[in-house]
């Protein structure tokens, strides 16, 4: 690799000011992506600067060893210790964070979030925040499989799409890549943009998003059909899962038949507009199922259900067994 130049910020050449210290916190089954990204973020600032602008400390419940989802270990630098003031937290999450945060983490976030520090969640840990009540009466993303569950459960946060938020003290993400953005964001507020562009370029990523963008690809591009009236119609059955709209009013909303709209649907689909609206319903209900401790009566009901019996019967036939096994194996695979 060709030697770069080195760009010095502003503040830090006048000032000689301490690096900041980045605390993140490993849950059990961490996403090793969304850790990495943020982690390699500061890595690069520091060389791209040619002095250290900032250090980070691996802490973790135990303070010794923890698995990321891919299998993969890291020793840890220590327990749930106190914190200096300054010191940003970001607390890394990934699959079924809801085992991962235990009574001590949370009691250990209130404590050090009362304390003034800035906290955040990445990946799914914006759970953790949320459970902790760092989230009350602010916006806040979540990567979007657990964005169903995280509305059910938490009503007094404002849960958008965007790809990172940042609000006041507390920083989410939806995951993946979008700890690069939320880092890039932290690292020109502190140095200036010229450095976090420089950071952007070592890691050949030619996009930065900022809280605007959307962490889920366009209607259009994710069922690969760029069909305008047939994503109006998609979006408008995600967007009322809990209160179904009939066939005929969703074409009608969209200006055209209940049968050019059942056309439509065959061929570019290959289903019908029941059957897709069906399956989109039966998706979410499997997310409840797998992430929250609603009853499946309140499932079903989220899902636009009339009865638990029509919902036990509609589950069985897409997914060959029943909500209350679903839930039941997966605990099961949780005690394990």
């Amino acid at each position: 690799m060709q030697e770069q130049r080195q760009i010095v910020p502003v503040e830090a050449a006048e000032t000689g000011a301490k690096a900041r210290r980045y605390i993140f916190v490993l849950l059990n089954d961490f996403s090793l992506l969304s850790f990495a990204s943020a982690l390699d973020c500061l890595r690069i600032a520091n060389r791209m600067a040619g002095h250290k602008l900032y250090e980070w400390r691996l802490l973790g419940e135990g303070g010794e060893m923890v698995s990321c989802s891919a299998g993969t270990s890291f020793a840890l630098d220590g327990d749930l210790e106190e914190l200096s003031r300054d010191d940003v937290v970001l607390v890394c999450g990934g699959i079924d964070v809801q085992s991962a945060t235990t009574k001590k983490l949370l009691n250990w976030l209130r404590r050090e979030a009362r304390r003034g520090l800035r906290t955040g969640g990445l990946c799914t840990a914006a759970f953790t925040l949320a459970k902790a009540g760092l989230l009350d009466g602010k916006r806040a993303t979540i990567h979007w499989e657990n964005q169903d569950s995280f509305a059910e459960e938490f009503d007094e946060v404002t849960l958008t799409k965007s790809v990172f938020v940042v609000d006041g003290t507390r920083m989410t993400t939806a995951g993946g890549t979008a700890s690069i953005d939320l880092m890039l964001k932290m690292i020109a507020d502190d140095h200036g943009e010229e450095l976090a562009n420089a950071v952007a370029d070592q890691l050949i990523y030619s996009t930065i998003r900022t809280d605007q963008d959307t962490q889920r690809l366009s209607v259009p591009t994710r069922i690969g059909v760029r069909h305008p009236k047939l994503a109006q119609v998609i979006q408008k059955m995600e967007a009322h899962i809990e209160e179904p709209i009939s066939p005929s009013t969703l074409a009608q909303e969209v200006g055209m038949s209940t049968r050019q709209l059942e056309r439509l649907f065959r061929r570019y689909l290959n289903r019908s507009p029941k059957r897709y609206y069906m399956e989109l319903r039966l998706q979410k209900a499997r997310n409840l199922l797998m992430q929250t401790d609603m009853s499946v009566i309140n499932v079903a009901l989220a899902c636009g259900f009339a009865s638990p019996s029509h919902f036990s019967k509609c589950y069985r036939a897409h997914y060959e067994t029943t909500p209350y096994r679903e839930r039941g194996s997966h605990a099961t695979k949780l005690s394990v």
